[in-house]
């Protein structure tokens, strides 16, 4: 059964309220503004990476069908994932070397590497499809770093617990 009319509005300005009250908040709130910027920093890095790997006809889709827009749309998110994939390989691969010459890595550091890495991938390179007798090595999925949190934080210093 739907919710009354009076419900939805009732809902629209209790979420009005609530992000009033963060903007009033956000300036004097230290924690928070960090959170705030580097969720916007990510985003801003992902749509960098997107529009680095759209690089034809910057990004835009010329035609008309919506055939070939969705067929853009998803070659470009496979091309995206494909790269973000092989540079998680590669990322993996340099911590496993590291883990082997003796270092310590910290999961916070790792938490830090972005996935949206160009510098060594040659987008106007010559690239063969066509050779089906080459197999890639296994992937290796375990990493050795133990990514448990080092701390128990209680939500409410986070911010999150707190009633807006």
């Amino acid at each position: 059964m739907p919710l009354p009319a009076a419900t939805h509005v009732a809902f629209r300005e209790v979420g009005r309220v609530i992000r009033t009250v963060r903007l009033l908040r956000y300036p004097s709130d230290a924690p928070l503004r960090r959170r705030v910027t580097a969720a916007t920093n990510k985003v801003e890095s992902f749509n960098r990476f997107s529009q680095w790997i759209g690089f034809g006809n910057r990004g835009v889709i010329a035609g008309n069908a919506p055939i070939g827009q969705e067929k853009a749309m998803k070659f470009d998110a496979l091309l995206m994932n494909t790269v973000i994939f092989h540079n998680a390989l590669d990322i993996a691969e340099i911590v496993r070397q590291l883990l082997e010459e003796g270092w310590e890595i910290d999961p916070e550091d790792l938490a830090h590497i972005s996935r949206y890495l160009t510098e060594r991938i040659n987008r106007f390179g010559e690239y063969s499809t066509h050779e089906p007798g080459i197999r890639p090595d296994a992937y290796d999925p375990k990493l050795d770093v133990d990514f448990t949190p080092p701390r128990e934080q209680d939500l409410t210093t986070v911010g999150l617990g707190q009633a807006a």
